[in-house]
């Protein structure tokens, strides 16, 4: 018998925060929060901490946090900031 094929986030994003700062434990619920309502299960939200893992924030050339990344589907977009203005949030993601 077949077995049914894992089905592949539709929006894959990277949130890049320091810490426990008060704007990135912002940006995470905000963020959480908007694909929690905008696209249920077809997402795949990745956090990344700077002051744990510095090296991926510089091959990704964030310098700031925190940063929102859509590394997929093309084309590649980023946010900055607490993501509190959701329909800047929704445009970027929806690629306008």
């Amino acid at each position: 018998m077949a077995r049914p094929l894992a089905r592949v986030p539709e929006l894959r994003l990277r949130l890049y925060v320091a810490g426990h700062a008060p704007n990135s434990l912002r940006a995470i619920d905000n963020v959480r929060a908007i694909c929690a309502e905008h696209f249920a299960s077809q997402y795949d939200l990745e956090i990344v901490d700077m002051m744990v893992h510095p090296e991926r924030a510089l091959a990704d050339g964030i310098i700031v946090t925190p940063t929102l990344l859509k590394v997929s589907p093309s084309p590649a977009a980023r946010v900055i900031g607490d993501l509190s203005d959701r329909s800047q949030v929704l445009q970027t993601l929806a690629g306008k």
